[in-house]
């Protein structure tokens, strides 16, 4: 059986003031050739289906063709919602999309939905879980002592009914670890770099499964083991991105045969329309004949200039119509980089500052559990603050 990871769509996403949908329906439409190449029987997408919980109708439209097509194509869809998504609006028509093998969790109701799907070896098992808090999953299990994210999913995986004797693949979109921490890109790095010691899981809590589709972060790479996995995001999504290498694996599931069994995963590139690219340097040196290229990209510059260039963006989209944004690495911007943060954050408290940060990251206010974990975080780590 041949799966294909996909996560972190982010569906209607901009990139500063461009809107990313031409972008987004290109590589949609370069996944379902290779799809259809490669003859897959399911696609597994991992959250963060849509960019922002209110997706625009443009974003709408541009999903809803991507799994009308699917269905077409008759490859089964499993599908959950990540903390981008909002799970009533992922969660309409689902009951009507069983039919045609489009299978969506995006909320979690105690238990991991399930469903089965047989190959000439026999049953192949898939299990949804869609992005969740430890508040939720206590809420279901009372009894249990969950004080972290990673009590609460391995509370939901040991109520599931799992058999390790059949083939097993977990959907998820949770911050995972392995020995280390993922590589971070992307606004859910950002986030992760804040709160991330609340969210962590360990993926050994996810050891049982023959292969894990994760989504949350947008570099794709392995965590721990090569069977569990971050897709990342099929495009770059900013300037974070720039050295990825995007791709999506092909899982293929052969027989299983003692615990010893892994399945053959292939990484298979995508190439974008337009790529993302940070360049660096003079305006003279950039604009420079010899060393323009790929005028059609979007691009970040850094300029390197010691005085402020007027109309530095005007003149650059002559070159490049898809400039991003321009920043100025120089003597100045030096010294401002061993300024004293505290010179920015004096006026306000821990609580202030964790909160707004928050806001940032997840696009909604932090709530009162997450805020206390971050207070018990500094008091480990030995940083002195003054709550509200």
């Amino acid at each position: 059986m041949k799966l294909l990871h996909l996560g972190d769509l982010h569906i209607g996403r901009s990139l500063g003031d461009f809107d990313l949908y031409e972008d987004q329906a290109y590589i949609l439409e370069q996944i379902l050739n290779m799809i259809r190449e490669r003859k897959v029987d399911a696609v597994l997408i991992a959250g963060d289906v849509y960019d922002k919980s209110v997706p625009s109708e443009k974003a709408v439209e541009l999903l809803d063709d991507f799994i009308r097509k699917l269905a077409e194509q008759h490859t089964h869809t499993y599908l959950i919602s990540g903390n981008h998504d909002s799970d009533e609006r992922l969660n309409f028509g689902s009951s009507l999309f069983e039919a045609g093998g489009i299978h969506i969790a995006s909320k979690f109701d105690g238990r991991m939905k399930e469903y089965i799907l047989t190959d000439e070896f026999g049953e192949v098992h898939f299990y949804l879980l869609p992005f969740v808090k430890a508040s939720q999953v206590r809420h279901f299990y009372p009894e249990a002592e969950i004080a972290s994210y990673d009590d609460a999913v391995r509370t939901v995986i040991a109520n599931s009914d799992l058999d390790r004797t059949k083939r097993n693949v977990l959907v998820a979109h949770q911050f995972v670890a392995g020995g280390r921490d993922p590589e971070l890109a992307g606004s859910e790095g950002v986030a992760t770099q804040a709160v991330g010691l609340v969210e962590r899981i360990s993926s050994g809590s996810m050891q049982d499964f023959d292969y894990v589709a994760l989504g949350h972060i947008h570099a794709p790479q392995r965590v721990g083991s090569d069977h569990i996995r971050y897709a990342g995001s099929p495009l770059k999504y900013s300037l974070s991105e720039v050295n990825n290498h995007k791709s999506v694996p092909l899982i293929t599931l052969g027989e299983k045969q003692g615990d010893g069994y892994a399945p053959e995963i292939e990484l298979i590139p995508l190439k974008p329309m337009r790529d993302v690219r940070h360049i660096k340097g003079t305006m003279k040196q950039l604009l420079a004949k010899e060393n323009v290229s790929d005028t059609n990209d979007f691009i970040y510059v850094t300029l390197t200039d010691e005085e402020i260039v007027n109309d530095a963006m005007g003149i650059f989209q002559q070159t490049y119509p898809n400039t991003v944004k321009i920043d100025y690495r120089n003597s100045h911007t030096q010294a401002l980089e061993q300024m004293e943060v505290a010179d920015f954050t004096e006026h306000q408290s821990f609580d202030e500052l964790i909160g707004e940060f928050y806001r940032m990251a997840y696009g909604c206010e932090m709530g009162e559990e997450e805020r206390e974990m971050m207070r018990l975080v500094a008091r480990e780590a030995g940083v002195t603050y003054e709550a509200d």
